[in-house]
């Protein structure tokens, strides 16, 4: 399975607009060290048969999510990994990503300002700074389960609060956009000792009418307090809401990055926001860099299942930068692709009667191999004899192969190697 998993990984990274050209043999789509990890009919076949539920096991009647079956234990794992290892700095931010889908789904969404506009929704908690995905939630529809506290709340409430659950009461700053920003989730936030920043829509219930009715010009603000909340309304190039729990309607001198621009004046509130908004949309763009996920795959689960394992290398990648990683975030999943290989091993099917010099050296010239006499069921000579690779490299004056047989193998590498000097050399000498 770790070899099926670097192929998944690695196919992030040499990308090809069909999944089956990655096996191709012709010159200019060759990548032959695919076919050297796994063969394309036992790829095909696992994932195929790719599966993470017992589906015998089922009751509808039940299961907390019976749209979500497929992959729900999957996705609570992963989940539950990604909140224990690593704890958030005090800035978070919520926002709705989209798994690209096209497929015939009930619960398939539509949002117009994200790139892929059809697909699967999340609702995803991450550190602001690093992109880190804390938590998420994969929305079904009406179906879909949240924490059994805030099932009387709204969706844009509950989503939040769901996702915040286990971070409360913690001092964490929360920011967010104007589909879940309102005065009930501020009231929520502040009795769980949690300040939230995000932009607001004008009409959201408990709101004064006047924020709404009021006229400002360019650079004007106003702004309404009620204790710790304060929702104000700004106008720079467009008229802007904004709703806060630790700022009030203060301005703050903010110089462009353009030479000889003028000095701007702007809320302290939105400098936060724009700041710390941006959280999901980095770990969404640096996902979309080497995607695993791949448009032609049809069964949805199968495709959360990619994007799940995405989100786990990211996560992986934020948290060794965090330990003074060097890699980059490619490098990084390179060396992790090459450590699955070398765990997993290679396909022995593959490799049967491939010579060594058109083997890959990752496997061959690391870890401790022993020499084992062939095992056969048979008596007779043919039986009980293999080639030795390194040997059978050798020439006669003729210029042809020599055929030299061996009683001797290396049971890791399969291959079968004399016991002097061939089994040696072969795991020693990088090119024979």
């Amino acid at each position: 399975m770790k070899r099926f998993i670097s192929l998944l990984l690695l196919q992030g990274m040499v990308q090809k607009p069909m999944e089956k050209w990655f096996w191709s043999k012709r010159p200019i789509l060759s990548t032959p060290f695919f076919g050297k990890i796994m063969s394309e009919i036992k790829y095909s076949l696992i994932m195929k048969f790719l599966h993470f539920e017992n589906s015998d096991a089922f009751d509808e009647n039940l299961h907390l999510n019976p749209k979500l079956r497929k992959v729900s234990e999957l996705h609570s794992m992963l989940v539950q990994r990604f909140k224990s290892v690593y704890a958030p700095k005090q800035d978070i931010s919520v926002n709705e990503s989209l798994i690209a889908h096209k497929g015939r789904l009930g619960w398939k969404q539509y949002i117009p300002n994200k790139r892929a506009r059809f697909g699967l929704k999340l609702f995803q908690l991450c550190e602001s700074e690093s992109g880190y995905i804390w938590n998420s939630c994969i929305y079904t529809g009406k179906g879909t389960v949240f924490h059994s506290d805030y099932n009387h709340l709204g969706v844009s409430t509950k989503s939040v609060m769901t996702l915040l659950h286990d971070l409360k009461g913690k001092g964490y700053c929360l920011t967010t956009d104007n589909y879940y920003t309102s005065p009930e989730l501020a009231e929520l936030l502040i009795n769980s000792k949690t300040d939230i920043c995000g932009t607001l829509r004008p009409n959201r219930k408990g709101l004064p009418a006047l924020l709404k009715s009021s006229a400002v010009k360019k650079g004007e603000i106003i702004a309404f307090q009620k204790g710790k909340m304060c929702v104000m309304k700004w106008k720079d190039k467009k008229t802007l809401h904004m709703l806060s729990t630790f700022h009030n309607a203060d301005m703050m001198e903010v110089k462009c990055n353009k030479e000889n621009s003028a000095v701007k004046v702007k809320p302290k509130a939105v400098l936060l926001y724009n700041a710390t908004m941006g959280g999901v949309d980095r770990s969404d763009q640096c996902l979309s860099y080497y995607p695993v996920v791949r448009n032609q795959q049809r069964k949805y689960y199968k495709k959360i299942f990619r994007h799940l394992l995405n989100q786990a290398v990211w996560n992986s990648f934020v948290i060794y930068k965090k330990n003074v990683g060097r890699l980059n975030h490619i490098g990084f999943q390179m060396k992790l692709v090459e450590r699955l290989i070398e765990v997993g091993g290679t396909d022995p099917s593959a490799h049967r009667y491939v010579t060594p010099k058109e083997s890959e050296n990752i496997v061959r010239l690391i870890g401790r191999h022993f020499p084992s006499y062939v095992e056969s069921d048979c008596s007779e000579k043919r039986k009980s004899v293999r080639k030795c690779v390194v040997c059978c490299l050798a020439t006669n004056e003729n210029g042809k192969r020599i055929r030299r047989e061996t009683r001797f193998e290396c049971k890791d590498c399969n291959v079968g190697l004399c016991a002097a000097p061939s089994f040696e050399k072969y795991h020693t000498v990088t090119v024979l």
